[in-house]
């Protein structure tokens, strides 16, 4: 599933090919992928209307029109945008094309088919996607150490999973929990309660150098989007341990060791991500 920096990478590729077009007509070939309201409605209020822009929150993606309506997407496992030409070749699992003013076409596809768009008009709240849930990111000025300690302090769960809590930290996923804990020396089976402070304070300043860093080796060229058809914003070559299980860590040397972690996939050192080690094996086997 794409996390924060791969969101983030689609929007500034999208976002300037679509500002400042009007949709002219919509093609609906999966209407399941419309959460709210029936693809019909949708369809009638979204037609006429133009681009403004595109922000992020967490995973989701808003298409903002100037009318003030919003299209919040989530892009699950497997959705992808495109802006193409109106003769490109149209992937297999396209389930919705905005027709653009110049010829254009914003196209959506995905080959699992739990990507959703739901239209919240202006003034409307947002009771459907679940954007009003989400905590802090890391470039908002209220995370830090503090926020991180006072949030998930007190919990028994292992941090990896705190740090998949949304309502917690928006954005992050299975991915740069990995990513980070590595980078800050934490092992992710090891409980929140027993971070110390400078943990904490480490931990947060962690998560903004890291997402950070994948935003920035994320960038991309429209050109270059497009060829690879939605995929040239992954940042395998950059990933430390996320998919290495079995491999040598890149500062010690030590095999990375892969566990599932409250459900979810989990790689990192037992050398730089030593904790406690005895207790760890006592406590979880």
């Amino acid at each position: 599933m794409p996390e924060l920096p791969e969101i983030e990478a689609i929007k500034r590729v999208i976002e300037p090919q679509i500002k400042g077009f009007e949709v002219q007509r919509i093609t609906v070939n999966r209407p399941e992928v419309i959460a709210h309201p029936a693809s019909d409605e949708f369809c009638r209020r979204i037609i006429g209307q133009m681009f403004a822009g595109i922000e992020r929150r967490g995973k989701f993606l808003i298409l903002c029109m100037e009318s003030g309506d919003r299209l919040v997407l989530h892009l699950r496992m497997t959705g992808c945008l495109l802006v193409t030409p109106p003769a490109y070749p149209e992937e297999k699992h396209t389930h919705l094309v905005f027709h653009l003013s110049d010829d254009r076409e914003l196209r959506f596809s995905d080959t699992r088919r739990f990507g959703r768009f739901w239209l919240v008009r202006q003034g409307e709240a947002d009771t459907y996607s679940g954007v009003e849930k989400l905590g802090v990111e890391s470039f908002d000025s209220g995370f830090s150490g503090e926020y991180l300690s006072a949030c998930l302090g007190k919990r028994k769960k292992a941090i990896k999973e705190c740090l998949l809590d949304q309502s917690v930290i928006a954005g992050i996923g299975n991915i740069y929990s990995d990513e980070i804990l590595f980078a800050a020396c934490i092992h992710p089976a090891r409980p929140a309660n027993t971070l110390t402070k400078e943990e904490w304070n480490r931990l947060a300043s962690v998560i903004l150098e890291q997402l950070a860093f994948f935003i920035e080796k994320n960038k991309t060229t429209p050109e270059k989007y497009l060829a690879a058809k939605g995929q040239d914003y992954r940042n395998t070559p950059f990933l430390q341990v996320y998919g290495h299980g079995g491999e040598p860590c890149p500062v010690c040397g030590k095999n990375l060791c892969r566990s599932v972690i409250g459900g979810r996939s989990s790689v990192y050192c037992p050398v730089c991500q030593n904790w406690a080690e005895a207790v760890f094996l006592r406590t979880f086997g």
